[in-house]
């Protein structure tokens, strides 16, 4: 008797942790909302490391957005400041999605010894990403990290990658 209760209770616990996952992770019927994040990017489309605000531009946690943040770096006198700017798609549902973007960072950078550009040459680089994201449902900590291409005139970049950490809401 008693085995027959726990074989008969141990599948009915295991189906209903398997439903309450999976409510976790669907937005409930006409709740939709656009996902928005803040976040930190150590290199990425920022390039070093930058602050963040990324938005969908619909009322859906996937979808077509867009991003925009600032970065500055000072070492001995010499300073960088990196403005990333993109567009991005983010593929799939539920927390874990796929993003492919692309953007521009604008580049400002002086001091005594600096010299990453010559006069002619631009202060804008083209970026990409190819991104892992973990982005809550609901909200809480968020994760980014993959591939984010640089190019520029007459250089292309394909391995440099980027990692982030933040928050959904």
């Amino acid at each position: 008797m008693l085995t027959l209760l726990a074989a008969l209770l141990i599948p009915a616990i295991s189906i209903g942790q398997v439903q309450q996952t999976d409510e976790r992770t669907k937005l409930p019927s006409g709740d939709q909302s656009r996902a928005q994040n803040v976040f930190v990017e150590v290199g990425g489309q920022g390039l070093l490391f930058t602050a963040n605000y990324d938005t969908r531009f619909s009322n859906k946690r996937n979808g077509l957005g867009g991003r925009a943040g600032i970065g500055y770096i000072a070492i001995d006198g010499d300073h960088v400041t990196t403005v990333p700017i993109g567009l991005n798609y983010l593929l799939g549902t539920g927390k874990h999605l796929f993003e492919v973007g692309l953007g521009a960072t604008v580049i400002a950078a002086g001091g005594d010894d600096f010299s990453l550009f010559d006069e002619e040459a631009s202060n804008v680089l083209g970026t990409m990403s190819f991104t892992y994201r973990l982005q809550p449902v609901n909200s809480g900590f968020a994760f980014r990290a993959g591939l984010t291409p640089i190019f520029g005139k007459g250089f292309f970049i394909p391995y440099y990658a980027g990692l982030s950490l933040g928050y959904t809401f």
